[in-house]
């Protein structure tokens, strides 16, 4: 093995620790907002007026332990995005992926821009922005991961790939409204973490307390008596700001949103399930179709599985934060398994339209083609 392949083998075992320490951020930021200590300290970037790092262990307690926390492990998650971009920029052949090095940084950098401002100002508008952006900057270092993985980059090298009409059969398996409905899942299941933090961010407590009816209801009403009584038999009134009829139709569309998502991934698994398998003959009696399956039906096909099952526990989950009335654990690892469902999105999106392993370009571009592939356009 020669210096640089072992080079990239490092950078991506590098890439990978980056991306675990981001969830591990999530996990911890999770905790601050499910607890409500976000403003637990008041200044931006000292911590009652210490350097952040400087910060005496003795006066790490209440909810001071879990945002100071958040800040030094957020600081640490910079550091390593930044050797991350470096080393990328320096070891890279691939010009778009040195690029999306450069991106990180820049997004590292404002993902902790916002959670200062969103203290020193004061917004809870700004914590759903922060909460979004994570969710972003999250799904980027994953795929970076698998960019430098040696799988990824051993198809790029035209010694051990195999045939280019071999990964079109494989396409051809797919077909077009395969790879459409796991890339309209990813945008659906991306809108619903942005809802998800909307909520979170209003501190107003559940506006439906109940699972799996809305106030006793399918649909609850959201007149202003209606409203009045939901806050008035409510066992948090002193703790959080009043509902409003918007959060409960944003928790229902929540709720919603979650029905539609489990609905298509499952119709995902159910497409994806055969692909390739010994009972198509047709298949099978073309040169290379064992494969062309391998290629791209196989991974498809765990990774969908695999995305049902983190679908339905994070339904479950979202049951369980409702009727544990928002305990801060069950609350934060709904947060994450959204987190890993949507970066579950993203690897299915980027095993649907990677089209040709001799393609040098972004992955990105592929969403752009329109050229037909064994008579199916993309």
């Amino acid at each position: 093995m020669n210096r640089s392949s072992v080079n990239h083998i490092w950078l991506h075992r590098f890439a990978v620790f980056t991306a675990l320490a981001t969830l591990a951020l999530l996990a911890v930021g999770g905790v601050v907002t499910s607890k409500g200590v976000g403003m637990a300290v008041p200044d931006w970037p000292n911590t009652y007026g210490y350097n952040m790092f400087l910060f005496p262990p003795s006066k790490w307690v209440g909810g001071i332990f879990y945002e100071h926390t958040h800040r030094l492990v957020a600081s640490g998650v910079g550091l390593l995005t930044t050797i991350l971009a470096v080393w990328l920029w320096i070891v890279e052949s691939r010009r778009w992926l040195r690029w999306l090095g450069v991106i990180a940084f820049f997004a590292v950098v404002l993902q902790g821009v916002l959670g200062g401002l969103r203290v020193v100002l004061f917004k809870d508008e700004i914590g759903i922005f922060h909460a979004t952006l994570a969710q972003l900057f999250f799904a980027l270092v994953c795929a970076m991961a698998v960019f430098t993985s040696r799988r990824w980059t051993e198809r790029r090298a035209p010694s051990r790939l195999v045939s280019e009409n071999t990964n079109h059969r494989a396409e051809a398996v797919l077909g077009a409204p395969v790879r459409r409905l796991v890339l309209a899942t990813t945008v659906l299941i991306f809108l619903q973490l942005v809802l998800g933090a909307t909520m979170r961010h209003q501190h107003a407590g559940l506006a439906i307390s109940d699972f799996p009816l809305a106030h006793g209801k399918l649909w609850p009403a959201t007149d202003a008596a209606s409203v009045a009584r939901y806050n008035s038999n409510r066992a948090e009134v002193t703790g959080a700001n009043p509902i409003t009829s918007v959060q409960i139709v944003l928790q229902m569309a929540h709720r919603l949103m979650a029905l539609v998502i489990l609905v298509c991934v499952s119709v995902l698994a159910w497409r994806v399930r055969s692909s390739g398998a010994p009972s198509n003959a047709s298949a099978r009696s073309k040169n290379g179709s064992q494969r062309a399956e391998t290629v791209l039906g196989a991974p498809l096909r765990r990774l969908a599985f695999g995305w049902l099952a983190l679908i339905f526990t994070q339904i479950a989950l979202g049951a369980w934060t409702i009727w544990s009335n928002k305990a801060a654990d069950v609350a934060t690892a709904h947060v994450l398994v959204g987190a890993l469902s949507l970066v579950t999105g993203v690897l299915g999106c980027l095993i649907c339209f990677r089209r040709s392993p001799q393609d040098e370009r972004s992955p990105v571009a592929a969403f752009s083609e329109t050229a037909p592939v064994h008579g199916v356009s993309v």
